[in-house]
C-alpha cells in the first residue's frame, strides 16, 4: 500500500513539462521514439520506483534489467523512510532551528533563531560574528542560503530589520572553518560529506553509504543540486572511491578550480565522523534512517544538518 500511494502522490505532484524534456533529450541521444523511452520509464516507475529524474541519472535506458535492480531509487528510498522514519517525530529533522537545538552538542558553532522576538540575542550574536550564514529554517538543495557581511548594512539594526523581515522562517550561523585538506580541494564551500545510517531496533547504527559533496563554480554551496559534483567514499575507510560528478553528468577526477585529485582523496578523522554520527543516531530513535551532512574542521567533525530523506 506504501508504494502504490507514492506512486499515485508522485503523479499528482509531478512536473510533467520537466518529464517530456527528459524523454525528448533521451530519444535525441539514443535513437529510441519518444513512446518507447516512455513506456521504459513507465515501467522502470512500477518496478524500481524510479522517478524520471532517476531514469535520466543513473541512464537506466542503458542498463540490464539486473544492473537497473541495483540502484536506491527515489521509490526505493521512500519504502526505508517509511519503515524507519516515524512523521511525527519528523520535525526535528526538517526544521533547521529545531535540529541545531535538539543537536547542538554536535554542532560546534554558534547560532540563533531570529524569532521576531529575540532582537537582544540576534544583535549578540552579530556582534560576534560579523560575517555569518543565514539559512531558511525550512528547505533542501542549498536554496536560499545566504552568506552575508555586517559591513554591508548601515548599522546593526538595519541588518537586523533586513532578517527579522523572514522571521520566524530564518536561523543564523557562525561560518564554519573546514579542514585544510578539504579547504584545499575547493575552498569556495564547506565541502560536506553526505553519511547515510540506519539505526536498527537493538540500538545498533548501520553505516549504509556515504558520499562526498563538493562545491563547484564559484558557489559557496556543495549540494548537487545547486551546482556542486559528488563522489562516493568508501564508509571503512573514508576514502573516494571514484571521479566526482555533477548533475550534467560530467565526471571529475581532479576538481577544475583547484586541480586537486578527487578520486583517492582520503577524508580526515573518518573514525571520529563516524562515532559521531553513530551517537547522534541516538538523538531520536523514532527516526532511524538519516542522511548526515558532515562538515570536516581543524579540530575535528560536526554536523552541518541531518536528512529524513537522505537523498544526495
Amino acid at each position: 500500500m506504501g508504494k502504490m500511494k507514492f506512486l499515485v502522490q508522485r503523479l499528482l505532484d509531478m512536473n510533467y513539462k520537466a518529464m517530456l524534456d527528459k524523454i525528448s533529450s533521451i530519444h535525441k541521444k539514443t535513437g529510441r521514439s519518444r513512446w518507447a523511452v516512455f513506456q521504459d520509464m513507465r515501467r522502470c516507475a512500477v518496478k524500481y520506483g524510479a522517478g524520471y529524474m532517476d531514469y535520466d541519472l543513473f541512464e537506466m535506458y542503458d542498463l540490464t534489467p539486473e544492473q537497473r535492480d541495483t540502484y536506491l531509487t527515489r521509490g526505493r528510498n521512500n519504502e526505508f523512510v517509511i519503515k524507519y522514519n516515524d512523521k511525527d517525530y519528523m520535525g526535528d529533522l526538517d526544521d533547521k532551528a529545531r535540529f541545531n537545538a535538539r543537536f547542538e552538542s554536535f554542532l560546534h558553532r554558534e547560532w540563533v533563531p531570529v524569532t521576531g522576538e529575540n532582537k537582544a540575542d540576534v544583535l549578540a550574536f552579530l556582534e560576534r560574528n560579523p560575517v555569518f550564514m543565514a539559512k531558511p529554517t525550512v528547505g533542501s538543495c542549498g536554496r536560499g542560503i545566504e552568506k552575508l557581511n555586517t559591513a554591508d548594512f548601515a548599522s546593526l539594526d538595519a541588518l537586523y530589520g533586513h532578517l527579522a523581515e523572514q522571521a520566524p522562517r530564518l536561523e543564523l550561523e557562525a561560518v564554519i572553518k573546514q579542514h585544510p585538506a578539504l579547504d584545499g580541494l575547493y575552498p569556495g564551500s564547506i565541502n560536506t560529506t553526505r553519511v547515510v545510517t540506519i539505526r536498527g531496533r537493538s540500538g545498533h547504527v548501520y553505516f549504509v553509504a556515504a558520499i562526498l559533496r563538493v562545491g563547484s563554480g564559484g558557489k559557496f554551496v556543495d549540494n548537487f543540486n545547486n551546482g556542486g559534483m559528488m563522489a562516493p567514499v568508501d564508509v571503512e575507510t573514508g576514502i573516494v572511491r571514484m571521479p566526482a560528478i555533477d548533475k550534467q553528468k560530467n565526471l571529475y577526477e581532479t576538481h577544475p578550480a583547484t586541480g586537486t585529485a578527487i578520486q583517492g582523496f582520503a577524508l580526515p578523522d573518518w573514525e571520529a565522523a563516524k562515532e559521531m554520527c553513530a551517537q547522534a543516531a541516538q538523538v531520536i530513535p523514532q527516526v532511524g534512517y538519516i542522511g548526515w551532512d558532515v562538515c570536516f574542521a581543524p579540530d575535528g567533525p560536526c554536523l552541518v544538518e541531518g536528512n529524513q530523506y537522505p537523498g544526495n
